[in-house]
């Protein structure tokens, strides 16, 4: 959660600060402001409360000096709500240091009752403003801002990133990270920080990401990087892998909408160079060696929301291919009931941004339980990928929408070619029974690219349902967290409530919300792969028609056994049962921003929601 950007190097700060924090602001859209230090010396700040266009017409109507230092935040509330006062910056030493802050600051209120007694006084209501009070103070002790960094952080509790400026060091950018990310970009002459790379890409592809409790000072030509207690850290340089036009919208209505459709790059991307002679082979895991992960007895997934769906539909093939037992757990609850780890455990999380907090948390966690450690991850640099001992990066390109889609069938593709690795190092499938599986995910992204071709089908239903206020999903099998999926989506977006059930729990007490009109999707299995479970979903469909309830079923193309019973049906292409969820997740997808855009709703910036998750 919050956005923020540092840059020292030419006269251009408000120009690349204003820019790094538009392509930020889906981390955070509560309120922003800068800080610029200008040609004379002088700090100067602007700040407002609501999205960044609030700020930029600010700033329109009364423009600050340019200068060579600056940093700039979009924030996310924790501490005091969307105000002006409590935007960042906020300031301290008499207004001449100004710092912002992405995280919490959990022991705030003893520092703020400190300095109160010694009659400092605040203008807000966060816990940021407590560090700029107690930077500046330390400042005016010590008269070196990354000096005073190094005594201030060590007072701080919690997840932060700090970057903060000040008069008396035109030129200098500080930062300092803990538990919250912080990413450096180098340029020629100028160097800039960054939440993410997302801050700097239009101005550099190289980057440096910061370890934990870790300070960086950057000037227009030096990076410094220290521990909290002063001693040179080395850092090691990677090259961004994509460039700024990926995280524009390029005529599409929403990000969302573009990243809906770039599902098939996507996935092809991530596929790429995973694949030889038929087999998935993922150099990623070789480290491991085999010997490693064939002795691997039991696999926990941790993630949270989408991700955490991803992970329960992989753990059908992980346990199927490989024929080892997964538990999928939510992160946040995963290491306070003492789990049982060992060295004979992997521990695979699963985070798109790579920063989220309770995720990081269950991945230290699992490693000093003696577990291992894999990541899913679609962020270069970010820290979980840094905690483990192996990542497998998705390559799905930025995702700017708050709303995960892309992310989504990138990390099952990604879990998907660990599975077929892992079932091929343990021989639990001969190796014609892994070609046909790994032929069948390489026939995914063109699947996709058809089942996009919907979009004016759902388009029309999601204006027939506006008015709606409930949606219910059904499904079974790996149709079960298609269906969760599917509910989470219509909450983000359209604001209103969907539950996910799986269909055989229907009698067991969800049936009792049917009524007449009630919209209800079903994931229906393939009559083909799964003729067990396929007549199952058809008569759970027979059972709530029969009360009222108006069914929108995906199906694939040829099931006519859905057709009588269902009031609409979005087809999807022949694929096999384990790979049915790629596709029917579409639909559903593409209904979710139907509706919400139908309803007047911003996609792209759902109220109350950040993109990352940075905080517990």
């Amino acid at each position: 959660m919050c956005g923020i950007v540092g840059y020292v190097g030419d006269n251009k700060s408000v120009e690349v600060l204003m820019g790094g924090l538009r392509r930020l602001e889906y981390r955070g859209y509560d309120s922003a402001g800068i800080a610029v230090i200008d040609a004379n010396g002088k700090l100067n700040t602007a700040k407002r409360a609501g999205k960044l266009a609030v700020l930029a017409a600010e700033l329109e109507a009364h423009p600050i000096p340019n200068g060579v230092t600056g940093i700039g935040h979009t924030r996310w509330a924790t501490h005091g709500g969307p105000t002006d006062g409590n935007a960042h910056p906020h300031l301290g030493d008499n207004g001449k240091l100004a710092l912002i802050h992405n995280g919490i600051i959990e022991n705030f209120a003893p520092l703020k009752a400190e300095l109160l007694a010694e009659g400092y006084t605040f203008l807000s209501e966060t816990d940021t403003e407590v560090a700029a009070v107690l930077l500046g103070r330390e400042y005016q002790r010590v008269g070196d801002l990354a000096e005073a960094f190094r005594t201030v952080v060590s007072r701080l509790d919690g997840a932060f990133t700090l970057l903060a400026v000040h008069e008396d060091q035109p030129g200098v950018v500080v930062g300092a990270r803990r538990n919250s990310p912080l990413v450096i970009g180098l340029g020629e002459g100028e160097n800039f920080l960054g939440s993410d790379v997302a801050a700097f890409v239009e101005y550099t592809r190289r980057a440096v990401a910061i370890g934990q409790d870790q300070i960086v000072t950057i000037t227009p030509d030096l990076v410094t990087v220290t521990d909290f207690f002063g001693a040179p850290v080395e850092v090691e340089e990677f090259d961004i892998a994509w460039d700024a036009s990926a995280s524009e919208k390029g005529g599409w209505s929403s990000f969302m909408a573009k990243e809906i459709s770039e599902q098939p790059d996507a996935v092809t991307n991530t596929l790429r160079g995973r694949i030889h002679d038929g087999q998935a082979v993922v150099p990623e895991l070789e480290a491991f060696g085999d010997d490693v992960l064939a002795g691997i007895r039991r696999i926990v997934i941790v993630a949270c929301g989408t991700a955490a769906y991803a992970g329960q539909t992989a753990k059908y093939a992980i346990e199927k291919w490989a024929k080892v037992p997964v538990d999928v757990e939510l992160s946040h609850e995963f290491r306070y009931r003492d789990p049982v780890l060992d060295d004979h455990t992997l521990v695979i999380s699963i985070s798109q941004s790579g920063e989220t907090m309770d995720t990081l948390m269950a991945v230290k966690y699992a490693r000093e339980a003696g577990a291992k450690a894999i990541s899913i991850c679609n962020t270069q640099g970010a820290t979980i990928p840094r905690e483990s001992d192996a990542v497998i990066y998705t390559h799905a390109g930025p995702e700017v929408a708050v709303a995960s889609t892309k992310g989504f069938t990138a990390q099952i593709a990604a879990l998907y070619l660990f599975a077929l690795h892992l079932a091929r190092v343990r021989n639990t499938l001969s190796l014609e029974e892994l070609a046909e599986q790994v032929a069948e995910l390489q026939a995914i992204p063109e699947k996709l690219a058809t089942t996009l071709l919907q979009g004016e089908a759902v388009h029309q239903l999601a204006t027939w349902m506006t008015d709606t206020r409930a949606v219910l999903f059904l499904g079974r099998h790996v149709g079960f967290p298609i269906a969760l999926e599917g509910a989470l989506k219509l909450k983000e977006l359209a604001y209103i409530h969907a539950e996910g059930f799986a269909a055989g729990e229907l009698k067991h007490g969800p049936i009792a919300l049917i009524e007449p009109g009630q919209p209800v999707f079903v994931v229906v299995p393939s009559p083909r792969g799964s003729a067990h479970l396929h007549p199952k979903v058809v008569s759970n469909i027979q059972e709530i028609r029969a009360r009222g309830a108006r069914i929108i079923a995906i199906a694939e193309q040829g099931d006519a056994a859905v057709l009588p019973f269902a009031d609409s049906v979005f087809h999807i292409p022949l694929a096999a049962p384990l790979f049915e969820p790629l596709l029917a997740v579409v639909p559903l997808q593409m209904f979710a921003i139907e509706l919400a855009t139908a309803k007047g709703l911003d996609v792209d910036q759902p109220r109350n929601l950040a993109k990352s998750v940075t905080v517990e």
